[in-house]
């Protein structure tokens, strides 16, 4: 019998951060975030999610798009669809819906949770299946106070949680963040590593001192220094340091990735689910990049443990994840959603057994922190 898509809804849930997030375009004291649940036709269900860091600070979509996308212009055309043909599912997405990559990420996880539940097997087994079962988590210190960000640091060291760290910088006079890098590069010496995100805050000029800079200190990575369409810009800084460039923002899908490693702009790519457009466009992102040299990393968007127990079930079929993840999500968040919370210990993650994505939301707790409070819910449903 064929499985149809009876039913979609999509979710605001907006979940306090254990600390202010300051990034170079924002401060996040919240995150937000759509979650995504479809119902088939022989009962068995599905859950994705979709998130924006900082809104439309950051990118093109808000939690508020990705929601009006999917209620309005996604939920109606897949409705009545054969729930198991995934693949034809996201090509009636791709021709109907322009951009919107986290809207459509959500609603793919989703039928790619529903399918692999239908089978009973993990969604990492739809994707040839797990090389890994942990994976190791870096940490980003983002107070914007550099005693603030050494005594986190510390603490996550001696909880055996995280030893990588990744530092937002780019709101202050290059010299400045210059200094709060040099500082806590001193406090953590070699029982870690530091990584810096600047969020494209940088033009060419103040790339160039500041990534020397980062360099002589002993960061080991730049992530997107300069904007996104400053491709050109980009490449000059990765042929001109030793220090490793990573591309994030500008990787909006498989077809962004081809650009990036065609001129070989990047010496990483920071490869992230809802950017990508979902699991199997993140993972036509990772091909081309294991294709072209590129080394890989495991980005985020700031998801709930759905969210990143979803990308965890993609990256564990990754034979090499060069600089490790930053699925660190969900700790960031002063409650956890998941009926199941995720395993960290020992500078890493677990992959979620089980079948589908290995998690489920709490009811509960989707009820308390759900935008429109319970039973505010409009629905799309084939009935």
């Amino acid at each position: 019998m064929t499985t149809t898509i009876d039913h979609i809804e999509s979710i605001i849930i907006d979940v306090p951060t254990v600390r202010g997030h300051v990034l170079s375009m924002t401060t996040m004291m919240t995150q937000s975030v759509v979650l995504v649940h479809i119902r088939f036709s022989d009962g068995s269900e599905g859950w994705g999610e979709g998130a924006s860091i900082g809104g439309l600070s950051y990118g093109p979509e808000s939690v508020e798009s990705i929601k009006l996308a999917i209620d309005t212009y996604i939920a109606p055309i897949l409705l009545g669809k054969n729930g198991d043909r995934i693949a034809d599912a996201s090509e009636l997405m791709s021709r109907a819906i322009k951009g919107n990559h986290a809207a459509r990420s959500a609603v793919e996880t989703a039928l790619w949770d529903g399918l692999a539940r239908r089978l009973g097997v993990s969604v990492a087994q739809l994707f040839g299946g797990r090389i890994h079962d942990r994976l190791p988590v870096a940490w980003t210190l983002a107070s914007g106070n550099s005693e603030t960000d050494i005594a986190e640091a510390e603490r996550m060291i001696a909880e055996r949680r995280h030893r990588d760290f990744k530092l937002k910088i780019g709101k202050r006079k290059v010299k400045d963040d210059l200094a709060h890098v040099a500082a806590i590069a001193r406090a953590v010496g070699d029982r870690g590593t530091l990584r810096v995100d600047v969020n494209q805050a940088w033009n060419l000029t103040e790339a160039r001192y500041g990534v020397r800079g980062l360099q002589e200190i002993g960061c080991v990575l730049v992530e997107q220094p300069v904007p996104r369409d400053q491709l050109s810009n980009l490449r000059a800084l990765s042929y001109a340091y030793e220090i490793a460039i990573m591309a994030d923002e500008v990787l909006q899908g498989p077809a962004d990735a081809m650009r990036v490693a065609a001129d070989r702009s990047a010496d990483v790519f920071a490869v992230k689910v809802c950017q990508s457009g979902g699991l199997a466009p993140a993972a036509q992102v990772i091909a081309i990049a294991r294709a072209a040299g590129i080394e890989l990393y495991a980005g985020t968007m700031l998801e709930t443990g759905l969210g990143t127990a979803a990308a965890t079930q993609l990256f564990a079929t990754v034979p090499e994840l060069q600089w490790g993840t930053e699925l660190f999500g969900p700790l960031l968040l002063t409650e956890e959603i998941l009926l199941d919370p995720l395993d960290y210990a020992d500078f890493s993650v677990a992959v979620p057994k089980g079948p589908g994505i290995g998690a489920e939301p709490d009811p509960d707790k989707l009820n308390f922190y759900r935008r429109d409070r319970p039973g505010m819910l409009k629905a799309v449903s084939a009935t």
